[in-house]
């Protein structure tokens, strides 16, 4: 018999008793997935933050913060979309279906 539980099973456990939480875990998760392919993209262009950043018409702190993934607010699709064009690269957004929901 387990005396633990992992990560992925409190987070269910808890967002099925507190369901008002969805929303922002949902949010979170979109927030580090962008941090993730920001970064992505810009090592695969081999480019600096700071190359990023012109090329994008932003600031470095700004690749930066979206990079770090500590930032609360998720980034306009106006931002990403410049970042794809800097970075030569095609912004793809897509729904997927939980796999409880279907």
């Amino acid at each position: 018999m387990k005396n633990y539980i992992t990560l992925d099973e409190a987070i269910k456990q808890e967002l099925k008793e507190h369901p008002e939480l969805h929303e922002s875990y949902q949010e979170e998760l979109l927030i580090n997935a962008i941090s993730r392919m920001v970064v992505e993209i810009r090592c695969q262009a081999r480019l600096t933050q700071m190359e990023l950043a012109k090329r994008a018409k932003t600031s470095q702190s700004v690749i930066a913060r979206l990079e770090s993934g500590n930032d609360y607010r998720v980034p306009s699709l106006g931002l990403l979309t410049r970042i794809a064009v800097a970075a030569h690269a095609k912004l793809k957004i897509k729904f997927e279906m939980e796999k409880s929901h279907h």
